[in-house]
């Protein structure tokens, strides 16, 4: 089982700043730590995707460094064409097919450096160069962060079929709770409240179980397909 105890400390200066908001709010520079504790239970089950979800400071991305640090995937691209920076080794039908499973389907954009594409563009490029890498387990950071909505909905739904069919394992650390639905996790570990979930038959606990995880979603497929509509 994946667990974790992680404590960060932050000891600044003792500067002028730093001494009125110590005093200001009655803080002992020493004690200014951050504190995570749980568990990731995902040892010996079978799963293809996987979500990470919180808020601001809440320790997504540092729960993910500690239990899958080794699985984050560098991005490098440097090409004139974002469709030699792929992964080596890879044919031209494999590179096209992931472009156009995760719903990057335009030829000329696949021609063009990384950085003249759209946010949308570099969200789903970067995701087909996920699937296309030789990775146990892929993580993603940020996931949809810099996305509007609906691009981030389709990219997430994109992506979800496309590990799934390729029997991948995928998982996104994001700080909005919508694209839960579209990508319909395995499990979830939600770091505002530091609980742990994995779906199981019964979508009725399910939702209960995803209700007392404080996300407020529509819960589709396995969570029941829009049969529950959770607020909180």
């Amino acid at each position: 089982m994946p667990s974790f105890d992680i404590v960060k400390k932050s000891t600044p200066k003792e500067t002028f700043r730093v001494s009125n908001v110590l005093n200001m709010f009655d803080l002992d520079i020493e004690k200014v730590k951050e504190h995570f504790k749980g568990s990731i239970d995902i040892e010996g089950k079978d799963w293809n995707v996987g979500v990470i979800v919180g808020g601001s400071g809440t320790g997504k991305s540092t729960i993910a460094n500690e239990v899958f640090g080794k699985h984050f995937v560098e991005y490098e691209y440097k090409a004139e064409a974002v469709i030699d920076d792929m992964p080596k080794g890879k044919s031209i039908k494999e590179i096209t097919k992931a472009f156009t499973s995760v719903g990057f389907a335009s030829p000329p954009s696949w021609l063009k450096p990384y950085e003249v594409l759209s946010n949308g563009e570099k969200m789903r490029c970067d995701l087909a160069n996920c699937i296309l890498q030789e990775k146990e387990i892929i993580i993603f950071d940020e996931f949809t962060s810099v996305v509007n909505r609906e691009v981030a909905k389709t990219g997430s739904y994109a992506i979800s079929k496309a590990v799934k069919k390729l029997n991948k394992k995928f998982i996104a650390v994001a700080c909005h709770s919508d694209i839960i639905e579209w990508l319909e996790p395995d499990w979830i570990y939600n770091t505002d409240e530091q609980r742990f979930f994995f779906a199981q038959a019964n979508t009725k606990d399910q939702a209960s179980n995803f209700k007392s995880l404080g996300l407020g979603m529509q819960i589709k497929n396995k969570f029941g397909k829009y049969s529950t509509s959770i607020i909180i």
